[in-house]
């Protein structure tokens, strides 16, 4: 990986290394022989080719692509901007090398650039639905095994913000936490007298439990399945004290419904785990 790649993924909140060890292992399953291309093309024939999209939306993956192109040798000039809308039409990346090289690069580059694009445009569209409003959409960690890293960074190319990036480095006190515990004041307790300083959000299905979880201290709430009405009861229950997230059952039709019931976040699974591929091609030129 040349040295100006590796700037741009660590700039980018990447770990060149996590990011290149993906790429090597989506070409390992490709095999040794391209038994379609060697028969057709000599080592050394050139192509040339651009990637276009094929729809609207936002872009996630170039320089995870360009791990690709160098992995494999192959020349590359991006057009676009991780985070820039594009337009049917529009050339993200030319690549220019060996015809073999190229269509070895083809299906791994494409995989990576439509997933992280059908994120990153997907979570453009809760972002552009709450405009105006304080809100902002945030991931979970409903993402695909050796993919997080990705799937994240394509929210953020969206618009949206991560939650934790794992159980590690932040706590979410849930209901089968609150139910082994006791009470919602047992379970946080317990959390904080081991990590003194550490992030914790609690988890809360009733109001009740927003009262119980901002007596004992909490500063992040989560509040599931909660109705847009209980939303804006919480909202002026906690009065400031602590930022809130509304968790469950929510829709890109209810986005801004809930985004103006005052809340801090939405949190969006399906941001990660449904989100559809978008459209991209190489066309030789």
């Amino acid at each position: 990986m040349t040295p100006e790649l590796d700037g741009t993924l660590r700039t980018a909140g990447l770990d060149p290394q996590a990011v290149e060890d993906v790429v090597r292992t989506a070409l390992a399953e490709d095999g040794e022989a391209d038994v379609t291309s060697e028969p057709i093309f000599a080592p050394r024939d050139p192509s040339t080719g651009d990637f276009t999209a094929r729809e609207e939306g936002v872009v996630a993956g170039i320089p995870v692509a360009a791990v690709v192109f160098e992995a494999l040798e192959v020349a590359y000039e991006a057009k676009v901007a991780d985070g820039d809308r594009v337009v049917p039409g529009q050339v993200l990346i030319s690549v220019e090398g060996p015809t073999r090289a190229v269509l070895r690069a083809e299906r791994t580059a494409l995989n990576l650039l439509t997933h992280l694009s059908g994120i990153a445009t997907a979570t453009r569209r809760w972002t552009d639905a709450m405009e105006g409003t304080k809100a902002r959409v945030r991931d979970t960690r409903k993402t695909l095994p050796g993919l997080r890293a990705l799937q994240k960074y394509a929210v953020r190319c969206g618009g949206g913000v991560n939650h934790r990036m794992g159980l590690h480095d932040s706590a979410l006190i849930k209901d089968n936490h609150i139910a082994a515990a006791g009470s919602v004041s047992k379970a946080y307790e317990a959390v904080r007298a081991v990590y003194p300083s550490l992030h914790i959000q609690v988890e809360c299905d009733t109001l009740d439990q927003v009262a119980e979880a901002l007596a004992v201290g909490a500063r992040a709430i989560l509040l599931d399945n909660m109705s847009d009405a209980e939303m804006s009861e919480a909202v002026a229950l906690v009065g400031g004290k602590a930022e809130l997230e509304a968790s469950g059952g929510l829709t890109l039709d209810r986005a801004r419904d809930v985004a103006v019931t005052g809340v801090d976040y939405l949190a969006v699974g399906a941001l990660t785990h449904s989100a559809s591929v978008f459209d991209i091609g190489l066309d030789f030129t």
